[in-house]
């Protein structure tokens, strides 16, 4: 036993010596300078990649920078028209109605300041030939008493015979007056004839907005009319029944489209317009 430990002994000690230490160190060597190739080749594939990663690197940038930007210029710039047709339309009134209400303020301001006017005006009347209420304490809406026609005239003497003491009219004043002309009827006495038509209504050219002029005013109105009144033939109705028949308001309105359409198209002769 002790003889085979040392045979065993023996080869090991034997095989150390004939190793050959060169080899060792070749090998030694030999794998230091493959790590170092190794080494190199990791570096050199790390500068590859340094050399390779930069174009990477700026593609992946710009991929960034592109998903960073905004949308192109024509798609921000149809953006910005819609949001600023958005702001403008929001900012519109959404209402129709809302536009006009400046426009009839004005309107009203401009009526208003004329129909004042016209009132102190006749009142500094020093004939009396008109005087002026307002129907039911409405400044657009004016109850006229006319109070003088031509003196030699069948219809004074009419008036003379009836006591009558007025011929009374209703005006009323539209929202646009006076760039429109007003409405005017006959209320009483019941009258024939002097252009004066059923319901009361009156066939002047100056009360149609073909013959009207904002220069008009409501003395203006009222003088031609008498002066129509007596060049027509005007006379106060006596017949029985009839003559106690009110005028109304529907059929003046009725009746003064009608001859409108009439005139206009056929043209107004009478009265002229120098009468009214």
């Amino acid at each position: 036993m002790a003889t085979l430990l040392r045979k065993i002994g023996l080869i090991r000690l034997h095989d150390r010596d004939t190793e050959d230490p060169k080899h060792h160190q070749g090998s030694f060597k030999g794998s230091k300078s493959n790590q170092k190739n190794n080494a190199k080749h990791c570096n050199t594939s790390s500068d590859s990649n340094s050399i390779l990663n930069p174009p990477d690197t700026k593609t992946k940038k710009f991929e960034q920078s592109n998903k960073d930007k905004p949308p192109g210029k024509e798609k921000q710039t149809t953006k910005d028209i819609k949001e600023k047709q958005q702001v403008a339309t929001s900012k519109a009134p959404t209402n129709p109605l809302q536009t006009l209400v400046p426009h009839r303020q004005h309107c009203t301001q401009v009526r208003t300041r004329r129909l004042m006017k016209e009132l102190q005006d006749i009142k500094r009347l020093a004939d009396n030939f008109i005087t002026v209420e307002l129907a039911d304490d409405n400044l657009f809406e004016w109850n006229v008493k006319l109070h003088q026609v031509d003196r030699d005239s069948a219809l004074w003497q009419d008036m003379k015979d009836t006591n009558t003491e007025y011929i009374l009219l209703n005006i009323s004043f539209p929202d646009n007056f006076p760039f429109s002309p007003p409405f005017m009827r006959v209320l009483t006495p019941r009258l024939e004839n002097g252009y004066v038509l059923d319901g009361g209504a009156i066939c002047m050219e100056l009360l149609t907005p073909r013959g009207w002029s904002s220069a008009y005013t409501v003395e203006a109105i009222m003088r031609q009319f008498a002066a129509s009144l007596v060049k027509g033939q005007g006379r106060i109705c006596r017949k029985a029944g009839k003559s106690k028949k009110s005028f109304s308001r529907k059929d003046a309105e009725a009746t003064f489209k009608s001859l409108v359409k009439t005139h206009e198209k056929y043209g107004w002769v009478s009265p002229p317009v120098s009468d009214g």
